[in-house]
């Protein structure tokens, strides 16, 4: 696979839309790796310190995404280099997606990412400019719908997503949140019960794991553990987190669903940073979420986590390892070989199969519909992987492998 990877990472991606802002020195990009069947599809995320670089590289591991999960699309990812936390944040996405307009209109489709909400700002920002859908571009340029079944796709994409969840089994604490919210995180979770379920033939209950992260993606992800009787070891957040040895149960990580501020971590048992670092990649958690930014995971964290017997890495996160380079570098492929490796590719696919789901003609608008959709699509990429390579070990490889020979039109044998 090591030669079929590189030549992926080398191909230079098919468009790069360049912008600056004049009045904060933002800057951003859309970076489409391929218009593959007429269009590309990737969400928008802001931070600081954002380069070129990472926004190529998540454009890569979308299009990977994208022929596991549908639809057949080329892959894509916008990222705009500006601090989340600047009070001007909203006015330079809204100049963004302004600039960008052309491109969504046609045939790029995207969503919400690090620090870019679905729900509160792509879609309000979007509709004010005059877009159907965020996911327009890729109905038109994709699917080249006629008008009738252009207005019914959009008509489901915009109801779907926003739909608030009302099916107590997929509600983490009985409050009200939108599919969008909490697909990706349940998504995440899904990917572990069926790695226990195919590959050690066992459930989750008493299974402990620790989580990197508490936005949408992490913050769901341990709810819907929990909900399987997973005790959380741990959670380390930007500014802090909670060690518990014995465990947090359901209850408790529904209280912390519920109180987080935005996308952090809020509780009043919170633990310094340092500490927290110094202790929670040792603790003996059975699976490890990373599902906060992309390559902040060291190697030696790793090394920590699998030396306490950690079992399953299940990526939250796109790209979580810290020399990851456009993605899977070397400590992914290390621990690849070390433990099981869930790749993002897989186990955070939930959003990009609801907009696939959603671009169906005659798509089911029930919670209990495009949950289970979202966790066949994972049970199934999982299941492909397994009858190709059986043990638990090489998951990633093999799964990148597969995903590769469709992309690049090749039948390399798997190593």
């Amino acid at each position: 696979m090591t030669t079929l990877l590189q030549d992926y990472k080398d191909k230079q991606p098919e468009i790069v839309f360049e912008w600056h802002d004049a009045e904060t020195g933002a800057e951003g990009w859309i970076v489409i790796n391929s218009l593959r069947n007429g269009a590309a599809g990737g969400g928008t995320r802001m931070r600081a310190g954002l380069t070129k670089e990472e926004v190529v590289s998540l454009a890569k591991v979308m299009e990977v995404k994208f022929s596991v999960c549908g639809p057949d699309i080329g892959g894509a990812k916008s990222g705009i280099n500006f601090d989340p936390s600047d009070p001007r944040r909203d006015e330079v996405l809204r100049r963004w997606y302004a600039a960008a307009l052309p491109i969504l209109k046609t045939y790029y489709g995207t969503g919400g990412d690090l620090n870019v909400d679905e729900l509160k700002d792509v879609i309000p920002i979007t509709e004010k400019l005059g877009l159907w859908h965020p996911q327009e571009g890729i109905v038109n340029g994709h699917l080249n719908s006629t008008r009738g079944d252009k207005v019914k796709i959009i008509g489901q994409l915009r109801y779907g997503c926003a739909k608030i969840v009302e099916d107590p089994r997929f509600v983490p604490d009985g409050h009200k949140y939108a599919v969008a919210d909490l697909i990706t995180g349940y998504g995440v979770a899904e990917s572990v019960r069926h790695f226990y379920d195919l590959y050690r033939g066992t459930g989750l209950k008493g299974k402990t794991a620790i989580i990197q992260g508490w936005g949408n993606v992490a913050s769901a992800a341990a709810s819907y553990l929990a909900l399987e009787g997973v005790k959380i070891l741990g959670i380390i957040d930007r500014e802090g987190g909670i060690i518990s040895e014995e465990g947090l149960g359901n209850e408790e990580v529904k209280e912390l669903f519920v109180r987080k501020a935005g996308n952090k971590l809020a509780a009043a048992e919170m633990l310094p940073f340092d500490e927290v670092n110094e202790r929670i990649w040792s603790l003996g958690a059975d699976v490890f979420i990373p599902g906060a930014a992309s390559k902040i995971v060291t190697r030696q964290q790793v090394e920590q986590m699998i030396a306490s017997g950690t079992e399953v890495i299940s990526c939250g996160a796109n790209v979580p390892f810290e020399d990851d380079g456009v993605f899977f570098g070397p400590t992914a492929a290390w621990a690849d070989e070390q433990i099981s490796l869930i790749p993002d590719f897989i186990a955070n696919c939930g959003m990009a199969r609801v907009f696939a789901y959603f671009m169906q003609a005659e798509a089911e608008m029930t919670d209990e519909a495009v949950f289970n959709d979202v966790s066949e699509t994972i049970r199934g990429a999982l299941q492909q992987v397994r009858a190709f390579s059986p043990g638990p070990n090489r998951i990633a490889t093999a799964a990148l492998n597969s995903a590769l020979e469709r992309l690049m039109g090749t039948q390399e044998q798997a190593v």
